[in-house]
């Protein structure tokens, strides 16, 4: 009776053999595993044989260039027999993601201000702590800190993310990326002999009008993809709806309006301080978010049939 019970307590059971994806060197080998196991566990099982490698830096894969596999991916719903190789890449020191954008905007917002202010051997020694004569300069400030400021409040009570961390590697070159243009658009839109745009006052504020509804519209975006994630929980699948929010409105035409603000923001920042810094900061991040936005149009036109044909990625009619 107990040889029975046993034999059926394993029969259906798969063996996991964990691989290194570079030298197909045996990591570990995982006996008598349950078929609903998710590859979550699996990870969690592997975390035990190596302390140092926890879920977080762990991507597997059941071929060394394919795809990785999700934590909720079930092992008996994958292309595994009774035995199941998975191989298995490092991905180094992993960060939580509210730590990733308090490094990356902390940065920009507190070094924009050491420029506003002329902090000591910024610029000349004359021009220590004095202020610009022109408003401008002034608005210029308040709009980059309310941005950042922004979006630290976002990053602490609206975003939900998919993946818990980040490599530590790719929060050094996000910082590198988002500190260094900081401090070189602030350089200049603070310099003693920075100069106000070339329409004056009528250029600014109709710049500052558009700045400020991108800025509301980008947050209401976030908002409205936060509900959604809410109301539908993590494994539920929807795509986006324009909400009673007039800013939402703008799904009707894109796929990821929250770029499309975004860039929005930026360009009319751009011309509002008529800055070549500015307008190239602008322009890379248009290219990057443009890359993201297809990537996810993509992804929802493949994933929904019911998809709205009208969309598009980023700009409305075009792109």
């Amino acid at each position: 009776m107990s040889r029975t019970t046993f034999f059926e307590r394993n029969i259906g059971r798969i063996t996991v053999e964990v691989l290194d994806g570079r030298t197909r060197q045996q990591l570990c080998f995982l006996d008598k595993v349950e078929p609903h196991a998710t590859i979550g566990e699996i990870k969690s099982l592997f975390h035990k044989s190596y302390q140092q490698l926890y879920p977080a830096r762990q991507d597997l894969k059941l071929d060394p260039k394919g795809k990785s596999l999700r934590d909720d991916d079930v092992l008996q719903n994958l292309p595994v027999g009774t035995t199941a190789t998975i191989y298995f890449k490092d991905l180094g020191p992993q960060v939580g993601w509210t730590m990733v954008f308090l490094a990356e905007y902390l940065g920009p917002l507190f070094i924009y201000l050491l420029f506003y202010f002329r902090a000591p051997y910024i610029y000349s020694h004359q021009d220590v702590f004095t202020s610009s004569p022109y408003s401008v300069v002034t608005l210029a400030c308040a709009c980059h800190t309310c941005h950042y400021i922004k979006r630290l409040i976002e990053a602490i009570f609206v975003h939900r993310f998919s993946h818990g961390t980040m490599p530590l590697r790719t929060i050094v070159r996000n910082c590198v990326y988002y500190w260094a243009f900081s401090a070189w658009l602030a350089f200049y839109i603070n310099h003693p002999l920075y100069t106000p745009p070339s329409y004056g006052d009528m250029q600014v504020n109709y710049a500052l009008a558009i700045f400020v509804l991108c800025e509301l519209g980008n947050f209401s975006i976030h908002v409205a993809l936060n509900n959604l994630k809410a109301e539908g929980g993590p494994k539920c699948r929807r795509f986006p709806h324009p909400t009673k929010n007039p800013f939402t409105w703008l799904f009707f035409f894109v796929s990821c309006p929250n770029y499309t603000y975004e860039v929005g923001a930026w360009a009319s920042f751009s011309v509002m301080t008529q800055c070549l810094p500015v307008a190239l900061f602008t322009f890379l991040a248009f290219i990057q978010m443009t890359i993201w936005a297809k990537g996810k149009h993509k992804t929802y036109s493949r994933e929904f049939k019911d998809y709205p044909q009208l969309r598009m990625p980023i700009i409305p009619l075009l792109l």
